[in-house]
């Protein structure tokens, strides 16, 4: 391809995903630096980064998306942009961009008071989910079967103060078939899912659920592509369940892992993802 500037995975922590991207560029001989930021100093106005492309891979949302932020404003193209991170890193704003793409997703409320958030419960019903606005890995989840528990919960989040005090509370949507699906969408095209099954009801591969490929057709490509031009976005993975009413798209992450959904599905989950980020250094 001829571009003198590697393609730059900078990190936090070096993952397995992160040792996986840099292993697909090098098997598609693409120039790639791996850099541990986690120590660095940012803000020395001759350091510029014109022209570079980066994967912003660090651990913790927040940081990820001020280090993108801080490298879009050096002149470095991001591959997710810190706006886009900035969307799925919000479950509310989340909802609310692809409430307004028309994309189906479960009934939800959103409240600013205990007396809000019980009233807001009783309406969508039992069982519920709340969730924090913010966080991965199904952490702070918590599903909600009755009023008492409802009541309880919502006065412990109260006291924990700060984004707690805003419920956001999700219709339960019973997994059926026992599973759940996350679809990977890579430069606005959808490139593989997988089901995702658990004997409990979170079923996230990192708390231990299962993955098993699940093909993509024609209605679930569609309602991809839909997400991705609602959110932007060059690497995402969306999260949805199976309903009587279709496809609900539940979640949607920016900065995935995807390890355990490479085998399953026999993709070549890395190798799109940098084949991708290299088109994008082309295009600089």
């Amino acid at each position: 391809m001829g571009q003198a500037r590697p393609l730059r995975i900078f990190h936090s922590r070096l993952r397995t995903e992160e040792k996986l991207l840099a292993e697909a560029a090098r098997r598609l001989d693409i120039p790639v630096l791996l850099e541990d930021v986690t120590d660095d100093a940012w803000g020395d106005p001759s350091r510029t980064l014109s022209g570079d492309v980066v994967l912003a891979r660090c651990i913790a949302h927040g940081h990820n998306e001020s280090l993108a932020a801080f490298l879009e404003t050096r002149g470095a193209r991001v591959m997710n942009p810190s706006a886009v991170m900035r969307l799925c890193g919000d479950k509310l704003a989340t909802t609310l961009a692809l409430e307004r793409a028309g994309v189906p997703q479960p009934a939800y409320r959103v409240a600013f008071s205990v007396e809000g958030a019980l009233a807001a419960a009783d309406e969508l019903g039992y069982p519920l989910v709340m969730k924090p606005v913010s966080g991965s890995w199904g952490r702070l989840l918590a599903k909600v079967n009755d009023r008492d528990a409802a009541e309880a919960l919502v006065e412990h989040k109260e006291h924990l103060g700060g984004r707690h005090g805003l419920f956001y509370l999700q219709e339960y949507v019973d997994k059926a078939e026992g599973y759940d699906l996350r679809a990977f969408v890579v430069g606005g095209e959808p490139l593989c899912a997988i089901r995702r099954r658990s004997d409990h009801w979170i079923t996230n591969t990192a708390r231990g659920g299962r993955a098993e490929n699940h093909p993509l057709d024609t209605t679930l490509e569609t309602l991809l592509r839909q997400v991705q031009e609602a959110l932007g976005g060059d690497f995402l993975a969306v999260d949805l369940f199976a309903s009587a009413r279709g496809w609900l798209v539940n979640e949607v992450n920016d900065s995935a892992e995807f390890r355990n959904s490479i085998e399953p599905t026999g993709v070549d989950i890395p190798g799109a993802v940098v084949r991708h980020a290299w088109s994008l250094a082309a295009a600089a």
